[in-house]
């Protein structure tokens, strides 16, 4: 009875040792969005949540459909262009720090990262769209 007790409290010190030195989801997309701001040559303070990087990639993929949607389809294929091939600077294999999101968060933080690394991010991380115009020009 004995050994079996101080075999479970070393189970329940072990699981409970595992569970504290994880990471929240926010840490891990952090670290990831910094690796990737390497890649991509965003900055390496820009080290937005998986929900701040899918604000700021819509914020991204609403402008380009506005502008195809007002005649401007040369200018928002010219941004895609810049965004896919600053993407695909980014895209040299999986960083480590990158390893535990799932694919989709991993492809959304490598597009935010390369929206910054194009410069086209204000003080507080989000998409703008004036400097986006800016960048193509």
């Amino acid at each position: 009875m004995r050994r079996t007790t101080v075999l479970l409290a070393a189970c329940l010190l072990l699981a409970g040792a595992a569970v504290g030195c994880s990471k929240s989801a926010d840490e891990e997309a952090k670290d990831c969005a910094a690796a990737l701001a390497e890649r991509t040559g965003g900055d390496s303070a820009d080290t937005p949540t998986i929900s701040e990087a899918e604000d700021r990639v819509d914020a991204l993929d609403d402008t380009l459909a506005d502008m195809v949607r007002s005649g401007y389809e040369g200018v928002a294929e010219d941004a895609f262009d810049a965004v896919e091939k600053k993407t695909q600077e980014g895209g040299k294999g999986r960083p480590e720090a990158c390893e535990p999101l799932s694919e989709d968060d991993y492809n959304t933080l490598l597009m935010a990262t390369a929206i910054d690394g194009l410069g086209w991010t204000g003080e507080g991380g989000e998409f703008d769209k004036l400097k986006m115009v800016e960048g193509l020009d």
